[in-house]
């Protein structure tokens, strides 16, 4: 079984692999056929105390980490640790902005609050986090980067990326011996087994991260992109309406011309005639007070209707009537002084003709219909009654408020 495995590693020693590699060995790679296979070869291998070797497969395999002996990965910890560093660091910062470098007394309120920095604070810590766990796994785990690597465009690779399974010991482990090695892959199944060199470039080459060509071509790209970026914001996007085809609408704006209406009018007026649904017109509208006849107030007199009446009247009718109706209010230096509710003739009117007024407007009092609904209107009546009531009261009227 061994000498089968020594013959499959000369089929793949190429005269194109011996111009590239050098003599210096790098590992015995083994392919497998199954999953099943490459895991117990992985649990073989790590029991029988090698350190550095690896696992290639095209897709993840469950349960490889436990056969592999690997143990938790430590990326938390790195995670953990910057995560806190970010928090501390956030609300350091905001302590010394707010009590120390320019503190202010907002409302009362302390220098420092937490509930207001948690936002920044949480951002913070995801932000360390995220970076620490990306560099983390990149850098200080997998070692990169790291383009140079042996394996790369191997015929070994070139299988463990499409349907086989791949193992490679590396020859500088401390248990490494080709014999030992060989048997190991032997008893395990592999069906082949290829002898991986470093190449003449793995040795001379420096990585592309660190050649100055390299750096070089990677700080003029990010330089010629700035200044692009730059002239293209301020010269090309900076007079750019945002969102442009939001107000190119087929509508008509208010005051504009329209070429559809035979003049020309963008501005409509109703039909004639036309009555919107649910409103019912005021039959009285443009008629004086005397026109009304039949208009009974709706709104029966309770306490709830009372106090909607003197909510109203404080706020639309008090500035120039004043609290009690007696025409002193608050407006009365600036207008003509309106006569009071309080005289014969207002106290000989109906129901409606206070209600007419209120809607349809009298003299310099303009017309309240668009303030005040229909039924607070009345509301309103119903407490400039009780308004007349109290001023005049009778008897009766004693008795009962004792």
């Amino acid at each position: 079984m061994i000498k089968n495995l020594i013959n499959k590693i000369k089929e793949f020693d190429t005269a194109e692999d011996k111009e590239r590699r050098s003599s210096k060995l790098y590992g015995k790679a083994a392919l497998y056929n199954t999953p099943n296979q490459i895991t117990e070869a992985a649990a073989v291998v790590a029991g029988s105390g090698y350190k550095k070797f690896d696992v290639y497969t095209p897709y993840p395999l469950h349960g490889m980490d436990t056969a592999m002996g690997m143990g938790a990965p430590k990326i938390g910890y790195v995670s953990f640790i910057l995560g806190i560093t970010g928090t501390s660091l956030a609300l350091l910062m905001m302590i010394w902005m707010s009590t120390i470098d320019y503190p202010n007394i907002i409302g009362g309120k302390p220098f420092f609050g937490l509930p207001a920095g948690i936002p920044i604070t949480f951002e913070s810590t995801v932000l360390l986090c995220g970076i620490a766990t990306v560099l983390g796994l990149l850098v200080l785990f997998s070692k990169m980067p790291k383009l140079n690597s042996p394996l790369n465009d191997t015929d070994f690779m070139k299988h463990v990326t499409s349907d086989k399974y791949g193992l490679v010991i590396e020859a500088d482990d401390e248990k490494y011996i080709e014999s030992d090695v060989l048997k190991l892959f032997a008893d395990t199944k592999a069906y082949e087994v290829q002898d991986i060199y470093f190449r003449e470039s793995n040795l001379t080459t420096k990585t592309p991260l660190f050649d100055k060509k390299f750096t070089g071509a990677i700080i003029g790209t990010a330089i010629l992109t700035a200044v692009v970026s730059y002239f293209t914001l301020n010269y090309v996007l900076y007079d750019v309406v945002p969102f442009d085809w939001m107000r190119q609408q087929g509508r008509i704006d208010s005051q504009s011309k329209s070429d559809f209406f035979p003049n020309k009018s963008g501005m409509r007026e109703p039909v004639t005639g036309t009555v919107a649904r649910g409103f019912m017109p005021y039959e009285y509208a443009g008629m004086p007070d005397s026109a009304v006849k039949l208009l009974a107030n709706p709104v029966p007199v309770t306490k709830k209707s009372l106090e909607r009446g003197q909510d109203r009247y404080n706020i639309y009718c008090s500035p120039c009537h004043g609290y009690f109706g007696d025409g002193d209010g608050r407006m009365r230096d600036q207008f003509p002084k309106p006569p009071s509710l309080h005289t014969e003739k207002a106290k000989n009117w109906k129901d409606g003709n206070f209600f007419h007024v209120m809607t349809n407007g009298q003299n310099v009092m303009p017309s309240y219909a668009e303030q005040v609904s229909k039924d607070d209107r009345w509301a309103i009546v119903n407490y400039i009654r009780a308004l007349q009531r109290a001023k005049d009261a009778g008897e009766t009227d004693l008795e009962k408020a004792k």
